[in-house]
């Protein structure tokens, strides 16, 4: 086989590997829960998030998940989902989090940054005298990044 083919070959399987992995580790994110002393989801990662309380909002029982939001940005219609989202009314924020699996937090920012900007855009329609912030949650290190 040649070098090339066998280049190309690795790449995809490292390609599938961070896809199914990036696809697992929102799966388990998803069904975590905090709701006060009673907490459910994969113990290893509840318990990461329970040692960072600036976390556990977005995983309270108030907080919602896989939000879809959709609308035109740049007269195109676009749909999303987004990770996890709270929305407080009586502070008027709404704040949202995604999950990010890469290790290089530098490699995707700008792209990152893109996709933050286009939901705080969308959520500003919804929730137009709301204070809309945006999150990362690396999940290599469990470090919650704000971006907006």
């Amino acid at each position: 086989m040649s070098n090339k083919l066998q280049e190309t070959l690795s790449a995809l399987q490292r390609q599938d590997y961070s896809t199914k992995a990036g696809r697992d580790a929102h799966l388990k994110m998803q069904q975590i829960t905090i709701d006060g002393p009673t907490v459910r989801g994969d113990t290893g990662l509840c318990a990461q998030i329970l040692s960072r309380p600036e976390l556990i909002p977005f995983f309270a029982t108030t907080a919602q998940t896989e939000v879809p939001i959709a609308g035109y940005l740049n007269k195109q219609f676009v749909s999303r989902r987004i990770d996890r989202m709270i929305v407080n009314n009586a502070d008027k924020t709404v704040k949202i989090l995604d999950y990010k699996t890469d290790i290089n937090k530098l490699m995707f920012r700008d792209k990152y940054f893109n996709q933050l900007s286009e939901y705080t855009r969308l959520l500003s329609e919804i929730y137009p005298s709301y204070k809309i912030s945006a999150y990362i949650l690396w999940l290599h290190d469990f470090e919650l990044e704000q971006l907006i």
